[in-house]
């Protein structure tokens, strides 16, 4: 598949299936989140993680892959910025994004691995969930883009996945387990004909997504640290698969959780590096 194959792919999954509102109020692509209370004040944390790393204030802010800024959380991070300029190939995305941020944000369709912008305009940059669209050799591409388009002495922040990361390999047989008894669990439960609310109690299962490219620390480093610095800290340590398997209510989910946190916060380097997602803060050098 060529890279605009890709691009082409991806741009109708969110244009057609991804961005597209649901009953219930979300987008279809929130169904790659944990929206469940249990978990919800994790993850409420976990995306505020973005705003300790950007400055507080600026003209413009780009994010990149913006999407229709789908969650409350990702609001404040140009909560101090005059503008948000929102780039991303889903003309969908790009009108949703506007009906939440309207004269605030600049709005542009565009390849994040080929931005038509001049370079050190920017004075902070985001960008969640969006490289790890592009193929490799495009991922690198998109790291030097950002690189180059942000001011001297600004920061951006990529948050993307790691393949197969340390602590989902060493825990995968848990969640594997549980998964199992659920669904035996939920068959013994549901052996007579299928009712409406039995159905929607149903283990759900990963959803069927478009092209993703994920990547390690290893070669993060072998491809942009030595022109790029960078430093790994952990934007969440735990992908959507483990929180439904292992994170309950009426099992102490909610402190489960929050240890999590506490050591994700003691530990941000080693998390990131180990767990599922990490947060990776991107320094243009001051010159001066």
């Amino acid at each position: 598949m060529s890279n605009q194959d890709i691009a082409n792919q991806v741009r109708q999954f969110y244009d057609q299936i991804g961005w597209t509102m649901q009953s219930d109020g979300f987008y279809q692509n929130a169904r790659y989140e944990d929206l469940r209370p249990v978990s919800a004040e994790y993850i409420h944390k976990c995306h505020l993680r973005v705003n300790r790393h950007l400055l507080q204030k600026g003209k413009i802010l780009l994010d990149a892959g913006c999407g229709p800024i789908q969650y409350p959380e990702y609001l404040t991070y140009s909560q101090g910025y005059q503008y948000r300029l929102c780039v991303d190939l889903s003309i969908v995305a790009l009108k949703e994004a506007r009906k939440r941020i309207g004269g605030h944000g600049l709005f542009a369709v565009g390849d994040v691995s080929r931005m038509p912008f001049r370079s050190d305009v920017l004075d902070g940059a985001v960008t969640l969930h969006t490289f790890h669209h592009l193929p490799l050799e495009n991922q690198v591409k998109a790291y030097h883009e950002l690189y180059r388009l942000l001011k001297p002495g600004s920061t951006g922040v990529v948050v993307n996945g790691w393949t197969d990361p340390l602590l989902m390999k060493v825990s995968m047989w848990l969640v594997r387990l549980v998964e199992r008894v659920s669904n035996k669990a939920f068959a013994a439960r549901n052996s007579k004909p299928v009712s409406a609310s039995s159905e929607a109690a149903r283990p759900q299962k990963p959803a069927t997504g478009t092209f993703i490219a994920k990547l390690n620390p290893r070669w993060l480093q072998e491809q942009i640290g030595k022109k790029i610095p960078y430093r790994i800290f952990c934007w969440r340590s735990v992908n959507v698969r483990w929180l439904r398997a292992l994170i309950h209510q009426k099992t102490a989910g909610r402190l489960l959780l929050k240890v999590l946190y506490w050591k994700e916060e003691v530990f941000p380097g080693i998390f990131g590096r180990i767990g599922q997602y990490p947060l990776i803060v991107i320094t243009k050098e001051d010159t001066q």
